[in-house]
């Protein structure tokens, strides 16, 4: 039995040069995002409880809780939107193609009987409203000529719905059924959010051009507009209201949310700036908002969601940050306490502490992409898609020093022996590299293709394997490899050698889903058929007791097999992540953590029968 302890979340998709909406649900103190084909349900009190809706076909946009809480919307890329339940499974409760093109915004009617949709229509109408349980449409929007950025529904009767996008226009309508009112054209640029008061009272609508606008929400005049005093330099992304409507949030370009004080006037005038804290690079701009019970959320492009005390908004805010794209290694660090490091292609490094999540980002100067990572308490080693292996001394949470190697072609395999960490076997497409203290000692080549790679702990031996699925045993001694034996047993590409932490066996796994754990003296085969995966194996880990073998593969689930019995004796873990899992590690003795496509690494608490 493996049961699911913690996950620890992805961050959600963002795009340079637009706002991303975030949206929550008051009573349960919980937030909605989307990250690829999922949405998160990320309760704000319980930062490792988090729940996944995953049934969408295409990348997913938006996604709304209705207003008793019971139901969510949920739209894509294609146009569709999915109604489904928040309890028992995710019930499904309807789907309707609304749109022919990506929707951008969705709002429920304050009654909860109807929906508001808007995107790209692709020539048709921009914007649908319908009846959230048949799906007819209710009213005829006209008056947008380009993609409808956002939309909502007023709070209160009489019922209005206001739109705005990327013709600069902000559009009012009336209704039910709705039908063009009047429009604005007080913008120079994309109207990026729009959003009426919680009392109904007041529409805010802020723009890529630095302005917000205030107009009287029953008759759709303008009232009047945020002070440019001390206000944004940048495109205003998104804005929230606060919950007594006196406030609001916007978030922008520039690199700053902003609170403002909004006046029975309709003028507005900044009360507090709230700077951000990381590097001051692009992935520091803020680009979506949201103003929830005491908490005022931001979330920058670099998907990383500040907390803010909406009461005490000088106290540092509580940063969460995940991961955007495929986590594709997982390694552990043992110094005073247990930190779990993950990375993605994309080249961040994350620190996860088992337990209570995520402990910071690790900042490195370059931030060039990562395919193998290897880690020592003291140091990490990293290659990518470039020639270049790195090595990056660490300092407590900070990215020290970092030297490079060229190694002449690209990287297919990193290890490094773990006793004299100053030693490392780099593998490339025809052989392998030595590297001794980042100075390359020889390059070899061996005649084959090489796919995989692994160096004993105490350097003496190393292990290569092959496109031809054999098992290639070498000595090492100095400079020199001397090939000791060749094992075969598979039928495919090795995809992944891993030695037992007591160095008296190694795991072997291959492209044609096959695993084998030998012994290492007497090379002999200790466990096989190990056959259950459907897919290629991509990853693999020891248990640090040498008795566990976990492999994880493209066809999403984790496999763990004990050493002294059968292989049918296994325990699976179906669906670990959609995908694909990408990266294994485990935490000590009875838990293991796994990452994959869908950019969350989750730990299983491994109960023996």
């Amino acid at each position: 039995m493996a049961s699911l302890i913690e996950t620890y979340a992805c961050a959600p998709s963002t795009e340079r040069g637009r706002g991303i909406l975030i949206s929550g649900d008051p009573k349960t103190n919980s937030i909605l995002y989307c990250n690829a084909r999922s949405v998160f349900i990320r309760y704000l009190d319980r930062p490792l409880h988090i729940a996944v809706y995953g049934d969408h076909s295409y990348p997913v946009t938006v996604a709304r809780y209705s207003p008793n809480g019971e139901w969510i919307a949920s739209a894509d890329v294609s146009g569709i939107i999915r109604i489904w339940g928040t309890h028992n499974d995710f019930v499904l409760k309807n789907e309707f193609k609304v749109l022919s093109g990506r929707i951008d915004d969705l709002q429920w009617s304050p009654d909860g009987l109807r929906i508001v949709a808007c995107g790209d229509g692709k020539g048709k109408s921009f914007v649908r409203a319908f009846m959230w349980d048949s799906g007819s449409t209710v009213g005829d929007f006209d008056g947008h000529s380009k993609r409808v950025l956002s939309c909502h529904f007023k709070p209160t009767r009489p019922f209005r719905i206001a739109s705005c996008g990327e013709d600069f226009l902000v559009n009012f309508y009336e209704g039910p059924p709705f039908k063009f009112k009047l429009s604005h054209r007080e913008h120079s640029n994309f109207v990026n959010c729009i959003r009426f008061s919680p009392d109904g009272s007041k529409l805010i609508s802020v723009s890529s051009d630095k302005k917000g606008i205030i107009y009287d929400a029953k008759t759709g005049d303008t009232m009047g507009q945020l002070s440019s005093e001390d206000g944004h330099t940048g495109s205003i992304y998104a804005v929230s209201w606060s919950g007594d409507g006196k406030h609001v949030l916007t978030v922008s370009a520039d690199k700053t949310a902003k609170i403002w004080e909004i006046f029975e006037d309709g003028t507005g005038k900044v009360s507090k700036t709230l700077e951000c804290s990381g590097s001051g690079g692009v992935e520091d701009m803020l680009v979506g908002c949201l103003w929830q019970n005491g908490h005022l959320i931001t979330v920058s492009l670099s998907g990383t969601i500040n907390l803010y005390s909406a009461s005490d908004p000088d106290k540092q805010p509580l940063c969460l940050s995940g991961h955007m794209k495929n986590v594709n290694t997982l390694t552990l660090i043992e110094s005073n306490e247990k930190i779990i490091l993950s990375s993605s292609f994309d080249g961040s490094i994350l620190r996860w502490t088992p337990g209570t999540g995520h402990s910071g980002k690790l900042q490195r100067k370059d931030s060039s992409q990562i395919k193998c990572l290897v880690a020592t308490k003291e140091e990490i080693m990293t290659s990518g898609y470039d020639n270049k292996v790195w090595r990056i001394s660490l300092d407590q949470d900070k990215a020290g020093e970092a030297e490079h190697i060229d190694v002449g072609s690209q990287p297919k395999d990193l290890s490094q022996a773990i006793n004299s960490p100053d030693l490392a076997l780099v593998s490339l497409d025809s052989g392998v590299v030595l590297l001794k203290d980042m100075q390359i000692l020889s390059n070899i080549n061996l005649g084959f293709s090489v796919t995989a790679s692994v160096i004993a702990p105490d350097g003496s031996e190393a292990i290569v394997g092959g496109q031809d699925g054999k098992l290639h045993i070498y000595s090492v001694s100095g400079d020199s490899l001397t090939e000791e034996a060749t094992l075969e047993k598979h039928r495919g590409p090795i995809s992944v050698i891993r030695y037992s932490p007591d160095f008296s066996m190694f795991a072997s796994a291959d492209l044609n889903r096959e695993a084998v754990v030998w012994d290492r003296t007497s090379k002999e085969v200790k466990l096989n058929n190990m056959l259950f995966h459907t897919a290629r194996i991509n990853c693999l880990a020891w248990s640090p007791n040498s008795t566990m073998v976990a492999t994880g593969s493209l066809d999403t689930c984790v496999i763990i097999y004990e050493v002294g019995k059968p292989a049918s004796s296994r325990i699976t873990v179906k669906n670990a992540h959609p995908g694909g899992v990408y990266g294994l590690v485990f935490i000590d003795a009875c838990n293991v953590a796994s990452s994959g496509e869908d950019a969350c690494i989750r730990v299983w608490k491994i109960v023996q029968q």
